[in-house]
């Protein structure tokens, strides 16, 4: 479905991802793992289009899509939940989660039933059904978490990339948002999640590759990386 070739990026003239490839089969769950400051964040902003590419190819469901805008990226199928969660703090849950939408509702995306996933999202997060009429500002942090994660579903992704979702969340909320991730898998919703619980992302993923100083070190089964003691000394010591 997504597949990374010798991808090159950066700001400005600092240049952070070093030729990194990689593969996120359709039906899967991919994580990046590694060290702040590896270029995690940036090999995500870079396939939504936040960031232009210097080179490579970023292949989506047989598309070349490296360079294009982000909005031209999304209405191919790509959501991408960012680091921060980035809410609409100013509008309900429930506008946050049209406005995921927005592509289906114009035509640019097939339209499929809205309503229905809507009601889907809120039965998947059920702390949104509760809050669907408040300000998206004024939910707690892992409510926000949980309100970016159902936008970006709600554009009905090929692709859905997911930063750093456990950012700032108390131990019992990132179990939560771990469980949440784990019925998407099930659901076989296709996935990049980059995140700093090296040991969690690894349980819940199929397949996993290690970024360092903006180069893949390492990748493999989830299982298998998560038992190799160079990787568990480097990235899972002080996660468990």
């Amino acid at each position: 479905m997504l597949k990374v070739e010798k991808l090159v990026a950066g700001y400005g003239k600092v240049q952070v991802l070093h030729d990194v490839s990689l593969e996120v089969p359709e039906g899967t769950l991919v994580t990046l793992i590694g060290s702040n400051g590896a270029g995690k964040t940036t090999t995500l902003r870079a396939l939504s289009g936040m960031i232009a590419p210097q080179s490579g190819r970023i292949v989506m469901d047989g598309a070349d899509i490296a360079g294009l805008p982000t909005h031209a990226i999304t209405r191919r199928g790509m959501a991408h939940s960012p680091e921060g969660r980035r809410v609409f703090s100013t509008l309900s849950v429930a506008d946050n989660l049209l406005l995921g939408a927005f592509p289906r509702v114009t035509g640019a995306r097939p339209k499929g039933d809205v309503a229905a996933d809507l009601e889907r999202m809120y039965a998947l997060f059920p702390r949104l059904s509760e809050r669907r009429t408040q300000l998206a500002g004024t939910l707690s942090g892992g409510e926000q978490q949980m309100l970016a994660m159902a936008r970006a579903l709600m554009l009905n992704p090929k692709v859905l990339l997911l930063d750093e979702p456990s950012m700032g969340l108390a131990p019992r909320l990132v179990e939560e948002v771990f469980a949440t991730i784990a019925r998407l898998k099930q659901q076989r919703v296709t996935m990049l999640l980059v995140e700093q619980f090296a040991m969690a992302a690894l349980e819940v993923a199929d397949f996993g590759y290690v970024l360092e100083n903006g180069r893949v070190t390492a990748s493999g089964p989830a299982g298998v990386l998560r038992d190799d003691p160079a990787v568990r000394a480097a990235y899972l010591g002080q996660h468990g």
